[in-house]
């Protein structure tokens, strides 16, 4: 069995400066009318910039497939991957399920990788639409398969939090390319096993 292994799979990110973010942090939160010389909160700007830093940096991975030896010819779905992103617009994070599905050519994917393919994408600031639209495309040029699947269903913490204050709304977002958007018994399946209520754990 011959393993292609793609390379690695990470955005170039931008030089950081945690000092500088430190500082900033700590300059919001004053304009805020935060007082930061209580002990409690005196390490606040620092964490708050590492976890910031955190939730915007991706794990670096290799797409590992396999080949196809036996032809498999149905479709590959993994379902209720959890993940977590920040809104572009607010910068607060928006958390769900992603449920992907492709419909394997030549070769086939370890599964845990569809998993690191979401988290490549969500951190970053991000929008729902545009993430989902990201894993489809990214996984059919990747795969070069003949169909991928993409749903992800989130609750957005800039709905839920703020605003509108609309607690346990939920926000669902579909992309869908190749035999998967062309063939309506296939997206049926997909859609069966992917959004019909309590077919995916909550």
């Amino acid at each position: 069995m011959t393993i292609a292994q793609l390379p690695a799979a990470r955005p170039a990110a931008p030089p950081r400066n945690m000092e500088a973010a430190e500082i900033a942090a700590a300059e919001m939160l004053t304009a805020l009318g935060i007082d930061l010389s209580e002990d409690a909160l005196a390490a606040t700007p620092g964490r708050m910039a590492r976890a910031l830093a955190e939730m915007l940096t991706p794990s670096e991975f290799t797409l590992t497939t396999f080949p196809n030896d036996q032809r498999y010819h149905h479709l590959v779905i993994e379902r209720a991957i959890r993940f977590r992103s920040l809104c572009e617009h607010h910068l607060l994070p928006f958390v769900g399920h992603a449920h992907i599905a492709y419909l394997p050519g030549k070769r086939i994917l370890g599964l845990s990788k569809l998993a690191r393919v979401v988290e490549l994408h969500a951190h970053r600031p991000q929008v729902q639409e545009r993430l989902t639209q990201q894993i489809a495309d990214y996984l059919e040029k990747e795969l070069d398969c003949r169909g991928v699947g993409v749903v992800l269903d989130a609750e957005h913490m800039c709905m839920s939090a703020r605003g509108v204050r609309a607690d346990g709304a939920t926000t669902v977002t579909m992309a869908l390319l190749g035999a998967l958007r062309d063939d309506p018994a296939l997206r049926a399946e997909f859609m069966t096993f992917t959004t019909t209520p309590g077919a995916v754990p909550r």
